[in-house]
């Protein structure tokens, strides 16, 4: 595979020496808001917009010099792109979603806009699903070509976040962990077709750490042997040639870790990680409850060791560049 020389130096300014992407992901909006939100005792849209800000800024500041880059959004993060540390690049994603997990485009905002907000890179989410309608699932590849062309247009890096789901299924139930693994391997599949200009795909582990057999996170109901998640995590990569990384998802600092063990042992050539809420979501109810400086302690000890264990974890990346050798 090719990769244009612009998009070649913009994937370097997000990347450590190695060429791996050790990054923050601070893009929440409404899950930044339910957060707050538990810890406040008010609704969701209740939630003042500069306590979102200020949070994303502070946590930009003291965690940006121990990342490659941060993943932003520019609803309420723009204040802290200006704020990260000079080493870190900057990823921004522009979508939002509506009902029936069909894509949307925040409005006013484009590619170009981005690039020339200063982004390095672009991302978008979108939900997949093996029962959606030919028809939604049309729509949804059709919306990612633009976006692809777009960014193409741009030399802008573009990287698509996957997320499974199955209609009608809990996916925090056993149910889900047993589809989920198809569910994905078939997005990274579909996805690395040259049509979709798709550069680096960001997707969640293919199993459900809760439902494997000696996860921390388990209850005692398993779903996948250890042996079982191994390979499962060797099916997903084997299915794509294009370089792909690891988000949290959403789960504790030390489940994700154990899912990069995971993915180590397993011997799959992942090029790094975009990790959030694992990082920093502890971080929310200090906040909430005891303001910037107390945040500000928290993130210098609490914060960094987090991100620390996360970058530990990442001696086993392989660097992107493997999928997108330079030319001769």
């Amino acid at each position: 595979m090719k990769l244009s020389p612009g998009k070649r130096k913009r994937l370097e300014s997000v990347s450590d020496s190695r060429g791996v992407i050790g990054a923050l992901a601070i893009d929440q909006r409404d899950a930044l808001r339910s957060l707050f939100s538990a810890e406040l005792r008010i609704e969701k849209q209740a939630v003042p917009r500069e306590q979102l800000e200020e949070f994303k800024s502070i946590v930009v500041r003291a965690l940006s010099p121990h990342a490659s880059a941060v993943l932003l959004e520019p609803e309420y993060g723009l204040r802290a792109a200006g704020q990260r540390a000079a080493s870190s690049g900057l990823l921004s994603g522009y979508d939002t979603n509506v009902p029936g997990r069909l894509p949307r485009l925040l409005e006013g905002w484009s590619v170009r806009r981005l690039v020339e907000a200063g982004a390095h890179c672009i991302k978008v989410l979108l939900y997949y699903a093996l029962s959606d309608t030919p028809e939604i699932m049309d729509r949804k590849r059709a919306w990612v070509e633009r976006v692809g062309r777009e960014c193409a247009g741009c030399d802008a890096p573009f990287f698509l976040e996957i997320v499974p789901y199955q209609a009608g299924v809990d996916e925090r139930s056993p149910v889900f962990a047993r589809c989920k693994p198809s569910i994905l391997t078939s997005a990274m599949q579909e996805f690395s077709q040259p049509r979709y200009c798709v550069d680096v795909l960001k997707v969640g582990v293919p199993v459900t750490m809760a439902y494997v057999q000696g996860s921390s996170a388990s209850d005692g109901t398993f779903v996948h042997s250890r042996t079982d998640a191994l390979e499962l995590f060797r099916r997903a990569a084997e299915v794509t040639g294009k370089p792909f990384l690891f988000l949290s998802a959403g789960v504790s600092n030390r489940v994700f870790n154990e899912a990069l063990e995971l993915a180590s042992e397993a011997g799959v050539h992942f090029c790094g990680v975009l990790c959030g809420r694992a990082t920093w979501k502890d971080g929310v109810g200090v906040f909430a409850r005891d303001g910037a400086e107390a945040i500000q302690k928290w993130l210098e000890t609490d914060g960094v060791q987090n991100i620390r264990a996360v970058n530990a974890n990442l001696k086993h990346a392989t660097p992107w560049s493997e999928k997108y050798p330079a030319d001769e």
